[in-house]
């Protein structure tokens, strides 16, 4: 049997994407979003889920090229001046892995992300990662232990199994190759909680317009499926900033096809 969950993240970077994923939702067939807490819309976004009964919410766990909730001075090994989580995912994930104080500020920030959603007085359905960083083993040892005292049940195993994707005709290559293989370790550190058997979003991110979704939804195996995007209305100055190659709005329009 096939289950099909279409989600969102980035729920609350911007108002535009606040308005994709309740027009989304309302209209299409999007299903679940997964919040920014520290975002600058997140407010917007709170207030648009309490109207939205059928939008499931989950955390989205920023730890890298996003706003932090605590700030540099609790943070002053894993951001900058700013507040903000660094660009470069590697060297972050070396900090986090080797240093003491990375981990004690990662532990930290991870605890007042899923601290802040619960203030938000929102369910939590699910939890997910920026970047899906969550990948990185000691990232997720920490959100999986902190999140079940949070009453997180489900998570996102980013695993995109290439054969589908060579079948839609596209080029899997090693790295893509390994990435789905190292996935297999976060489904065992996970284990108790509900996770999807395949996730896609990954190779196409920034581009799953409805003839992709459409293409994919014909070869989708049994099982638990996530189809993840990023929509937005409009493409307004912090989107292009921080994803400039992104087709949001492409996206978006993906997602109001009929459910």
């Amino acid at each position: 049997m096939r289950e099909v969950v279409f989600s969102a993240d980035d729920f609350g970077l911007t108002e535009s994407v606040n308005e994709a994923v309740e027009r989304a939702n309302r209209e299409g067939r999007l299903t679940q979003a997964s919040l920014m807490v520290a975002a600058p819309a997140a407010a917007d976004a709170v207030r648009r889920a309490r109207t939205l009964p059928g939008l499931k919410v989950g955390l989205h766990l920023v730890l890298v090229d996003g706003d932090s909730m605590l700030g540099h001075a609790a943070l002053a090994h894993i951001t900058g001046a700013d507040g903000r989580f660094s660009t470069d995912q590697a060297a972050l994930g070396v900090k986090y892995f080797f240093s003491p104080a990375a981990r004690r500020e990662l532990r930290a920030e991870i605890e007042a992300q899923f601290a802040g959603f619960a203030a938000t007085g929102l369910p939590l359905h699910h939890a997910d990662a920026h970047k899906h960083f969550l990948l990185h083993p000691t990232i997720a040892a920490m959100m999986i232990e902190v999140g079940r005292r949070y009453g997180l049940k489900r998570l996102r195993v980013p695993a995109e199994p290439p054969a589908i994707m060579t079948a839609l005709g596209e080029k899997v290559g090693f790295g893509e190759r390994a990435l789905y293989a190292w996935t297999r370790l976060l489904r065992r550190q996970a284990r108790g909680l509900e996770v999807p058997d395949q996730v896609f979003g990954i190779k196409w991110s920034g581009h799953m317009t409805r003839e992709r979704v459409e293409r994919l939804l014909e070869l989708l195996p049994d099982g638990r499926t996530e189809i993840y995007s990023h929509p937005a209305t409009r493409r307004d100055e912090a989107l292009v900033r921080l994803m400039p190659d992104y087709d949001h709005v492409g996206e978006f329009e993906a997602l109001l096809a009929a459910p």
